[in-house]
Order: structure tokens, then sequence, then C-alpha cells
């Protein structure tokens, strides 16, 4: 797990993209504290900080080239299968000077090119410059787990690198909000789709790579989710998914370094650690008066159950406000997930013991372990006695009309993802948004929109399938990977997700929608293969993720007037309508309704405009 930047330029002297490329990676040394490195050529700079986890030698130093020094990358991530592709590569007669995966990449590219990217099993975000070519070859994982940014300046030069931040220091960037973006991210509570908060800059799309050459850029898909029914029995899936699960997380166990994991008191993460069986594992909770704020004694039991030591943190309130600039700075653009904060302390805590922890993320997106994936009786009960063209109609009529009684279920009843469903987070509906916001920021896409387009792509599926589809192209690369891959380097540690593997996707493809969710629970036929290994308490244990207490916050003076001060600040009233904003906060102060999670989203924005563009000018 590491940190690379890096750009191509005809205009800088070498000493100058020297001192320019030190700047960028010094910006991201938390993702890589260990080793850094440079290379250059007439062309390109490659910039590179190494958390070193395997082969922590001289060896796995980056950038890496291959023997002629034509080919060079830098590289963040894990290839879980480069032994495999290793031992191929030596018999195609590659030599290798390392036992490093980066090298695997390096010969890898050589011999297949492009093609590599079908034999790759990991998490990963790479650059290649082949000079040979004259092209620089960018990459990314199949889910997005690691993060890949790049833009094209005005004067030609093309910045790419794990973090926006690094692109700061660069003399030819111009630093601009991008306010197209805010109208979205007020429904969604991240940034949607390949665009990012600062103007110009773009996110590469999971699955996707890039190759730059004589100044043009091209993007091109490698890979998409395929969800094809397969024949089996019940029990035939259990087996195949308990194997499967088992197999990735002996892969992602490889490491040079101590392995602990992440443990709250839900499925996911214990099935995880039950496999893994670590030495350590970390939970966090809140004191909250109530106990969907803490499951960090479930940790503890089931950590007590298999023998390993537990560490948990009770963050406090003030803490978490103290902490939430450098958060926002570490997540590069605002993103108001409440869980963000939790997961920060989290990560801190863990990398107090160990430098690679194993997480549960991607479970709910594959397996459909959402509520939302699931009908409430009454939907249900009213699907089996009104036909769909019927349902489908009444839906038709009433979703043009503003909200009363009756209309979600009306909406939800319909049988299409298409007219409710917007993924996990819905925070200010379109109208609200474009309400609160300013007419200079009412031009963005919406979040209707943007919803829209992924769902045509699968517009002859099944409703599971369709709202799955949605999750893991939006909220899975735009809020769960992201704060995962931020909140873990923050503090210089590589998390893990085993159940985000291809051969795991694969698995979970194939099982039909009644097995993952049907009257008894959701993500119904992973939980069963879990309790091979889990007490009952565990499988079934219903998702609680982590929760924050912010609305509680929210009701507390000191927090009340903390967010107040962002909601009176110049540069609020440049975005939204302060005086709607002031009614948001003020209701929910008063009890008269919970806005906590729209106080918190407009808050997180302004937090993030302060500190990278009023204390950073």
């Amino acid at each position: 797990m590491c940190g690379f930047a890096g750009f191509s330029d005809n205009i800088h002297t070498a000493a100058e993209k020297e001192a320019i490329l030190r700047r960028m990676t010094d910006r991201i040394i938390h993702r890589g504290p260990d080793m850094e490195g440079h290379w250059l050529d007439d062309d390109t700079a490659l910039g590179f900080r190494r958390l070193s986890i395997i082969d922590l030698s001289e060896a796995g130093r980056q950038p890496m080239t291959n023997e002629d020094g034509d080919i060079a990358l830098v590289f963040n991530g894990e290839i879980y299968n480069f032994e495999e592709l290793r031992e191929e590569l030596l018999a195609k007669g590659h030599t290798f000077r390392s036992h490093t995966d980066t090298e695997v990449l390096v010969h890898g590219y050589e011999e297949y090119g492009f093609d590599i990217l079908s034999r790759l099993r990991g998490m990963f975000a790479f650059v290649i410059r082949d000079k040979k070519k004259n092209l620089l070859f960018g990459a990314r994982d199949i889910f997005g787990i690691k993060p890949h940014y790049y833009t094209q300046n005005a004067d030609g030069t093309f910045l790419f690198g794990s973090e926006i931040k690094s692109f700061l220091e660069h003399p030819s960037f111009e630093k601009a909000v991008n306010g197209d973006a805010l109208r979205a991210y007020l429904t969604f509570q991240y940034s949607s789709g390949e665009d990012t908060f600062f103007r110009g800059v773009k996110k590469l799309a999971p699955a996707h790579y890039y190759v730059f050459k004589d100044g043009q850029l091209t993007t091109h898909a490698y890979w998409d989710t395929v969800f094809t029914r397969e024949d089996k029995s019940f029990d035939e899936f259990v087996a195949d998914v308990d194997r499967t699960v088992n197999a990735s997380v002996a892969a992602h166990r490889i490491s040079d370094v101590r392995v602990g994991a992440f443990l709250s008191g839900g499925v996911d993460s214990s099935y995880i650690t039950a496999s893994l069986m670590p030495d350590e594992t970390f939970s966090v909770g809140f004191d909250a008066g109530d106990k969907f704020f803490d499951e960090t004694d479930y940790a503890k039991e089931l950590s007590d159950l298999l023998g390993i030591q537990n560490y948990k943190k009770m963050p406090t309130a003030e803490e978490c406000f103290d902490a939430f600039s450098d958060i926002q700075y570490h997540m590069d653009e605002p993103q108001s997930n409440p869980s963000s904060v939790p997961l920060y302390f989290l990560a801190k805590l863990a990398r107090e013991h160990v430098t690679v922890v194993l997480s549960g993320e991607g479970a709910d997106e594959i397996f459909a372990g959402y509520d939302w994936y699931n009908d409430t009786k009454e939907v249900k009960k009213f699907k089996k006695l009104v036909p769909a063209p019927i349902r489908r109609a009444l839906a038709s009529m009433v979703k043009p009309l503003p909200p009363f009684k009756g209309r979600s279920f009306l909406l939800r009843a319909s049988g299409r993802p298409e007219d409710y469903f917007m993924g996990q987070a819905l925070v200010f509906s379109a109208d609200e948004a474009t309400a609160i916001l300013k007419p200079d920021y009412r031009h963005g896409r919406t979040a209707d929109e943007i919803v829209r387009d992924v769902y045509a792509l699968v517009s002859d599926r099944d409703e599971l399938t369709k709202k799955q589809f949605l999750d893991m192209h939006l909220w899975l690369p735009g809020d769960i990977l992201l704060k995962a891959d931020k909140m873990s380097m923050a503090h210089s540690l590589e998390l893990r997700v085993p159940f985000l593997d291809k051969y795991v996707m694969e698995q979970a493809e194939k099982i039909p929608a009644e097995y993952k969710v049907n009257d008894i629970d959701t993500k119904y036929v992973l939980r069963q293969a879990a309790n091979k290994t889990l007490p009952d308490a565990w499988a079934n244990r219903k998702k609680a993720g982590f929760p924050t207490p912010i609305r509680h916050w929210l009701r507390e003076e000191k927090f009340y007037s903390h967010v107040k001060r962002y909601f009176d600040a110049p540069y609020a009233a440049e975005f939204f309508d302060t005086t709607a904003l002031h009614t948001l906060l003020d209701d929910h102060y008063a009890g008269k309704c919970n806005n906590g999670r729209k106080i918190w989203t407009v808050f997180t924005f302004l937090v993030w405009y302060e500190r990278f563009f009023v204390m950073e000018k």
C-alpha cells in the first residue's frame, strides 16, 4: 500500500521536474513513510511513497523499471496472485530482481501489454511509462478499491496520482471548485461518477484504464459486473461461497508485516476475522447512551471466543469535531458519510499495533445485504395482490407529484428501482438540493440523471440486480471504498477487503436473487456460509455499520454553535441560501425534526472548502 504522483510535460527542466515531484510526493507521505523514489525522462516524472508490505528490502523500491530501463512503473495496491504470475513469467524467460508483486506488473506488461489487466487478482492503481511506445498506461482495479486521479492542465501538462492534493504542488495546476459537483453531492453525500470537486480533475473509473500519448488521452473499460444465474441447490451455493471466501482471506493474508482485522458486531467482519484468525482485532464505538452506537461488546465477545486480543476506541464528540478538518483533508473531496469519523479513529488505533488490516467492505453490495434490497411486508403483500402493469401505472402517475402519504409506498411497489431507488444514500431530494443552492450552483447534473444513466445499462435485469448494479457503480467506489482507502492511509495503514475479490465476485454473480434476499433475511446465502464458522448470533445479527450519533451531537449547544459558525461564514453564502441552512440547524437543535444528515452534509462541504480554499491559498 503506497502512493504515487507524477506528470508528463515538456516545459520544465530535469531539475525543476525533480523539485516539483518531490513536493508532490511529500504531500502524500502518509501513504508511504518507509521509502521514496523518483524517476525522470525527457517527458515524464514518476514519484512514489512506499509503505513496505511485501519484500521489505531495497529491491522493492519504486518507481521500478525493467532491465533496459525503457519501462517504468509506479503502483499502489497488492496483487494477490503475483506468485503464480511470477512463475508464469519466469517460464517465459523474464528475469526478476525482487520478490515483490510490483515487478510482476513490469514484466507482465512487457509480456502481455494492456491485456495484463485481465490476469490480475488484487487491488491496484498504477501508471506505466513505456518509452519505446512513448505512452503512459494507467489503470485501476475492477472495484475501485484504490484511488487514481488525473487531469490535463491548460498548458498540456498531464497530472496523475493517488490523491488530488499532490496536484496542488504543480505550478501549472489551477485550483478551483467544480461547482457542478455540488448539486448531486447534496443527495448522494459523495461526488459521483468521474468528475471531482476540483475543476478538471477526474477519477479513473473502476475497471478502466487510460492511455496518454502525443498529448491525447483515451479511456477504456476492461471489465464489468455480469450477473448470470446458475442452476445449483442452495446448499451447493453455501458451500461454494464458504470455500471461495476462505480462499480469498488466505490470499489476502500474504504479508511480511503484522496483519490484524477490523471487527464490529456484524456478520461481514466477523466472518473475515474467524477465517483469518489474526492476533489482534480492532473495534470502535460511541458512548451515546444507546447500544445502537456501540457494538464493541459484541466484537470483544467474539474475540474472546476465538482467543484473539481485541482493542477498542470510544472517541468523544470533542475528538471527532477536532479531527474533522483533517478527515476532510485526507478525503480530498467532501464526503459526508458520518461513518468516516469512527473509521478514522479505528485506523489510527490499528496502526499502533499492525501495518495491515482485513475488513468486511463489499459484502453488502455483492451478496445483497442492505435493507433497501428487500421489500417490506406491506409491499410484498401489495405486489401479490396487484398485477405489475397496474402497479407500474400507479407509480408513473404519482412520481411527478409532490410528496404525500402513500407516494413512496406506490413507487416502491412498482417493482422498478428506477422509480424509487437512488442507492444507499439519499440526503437531500433533487428539489431540496436545488432550493438550498445559490443559482450559480444549480446547473450540475442531478442525482436522478446520474442514476438514470447507470440503470440504462441493466434495463432488462431483475429488480435486485438493478439495485446491486447501481450501488456497485456509484455507492461502493464513491463512498465505501473512498473512505476505506483515505481513512486508513491517513495513518499509513493498509486496508484489504477480501469480499471484493474477482473470484468471490464470480461466485456471487451466479447466485439467484431468492437465495440472496428472501423472507428470512438479506445476504442469506452469505450468512449461511458464515454460520459454518460463526455462532448463530453473529451470522444472523442485523447490520449496523458504523453508526455515528451526529443527531445527538447537533442538539448540544457547543456543537450546534460550532456548525453555526460555518453556516455564518462568508463563503457559505457563496454556495447556499444561508437562511435555509439556519432553519435546518435551528429546527434540529430545537428537536422539531431530525435534520442531522442534511446539516452534516452541508457542514462537511464547508469544512472541506475552508481547508483547501481558505486555510490554503
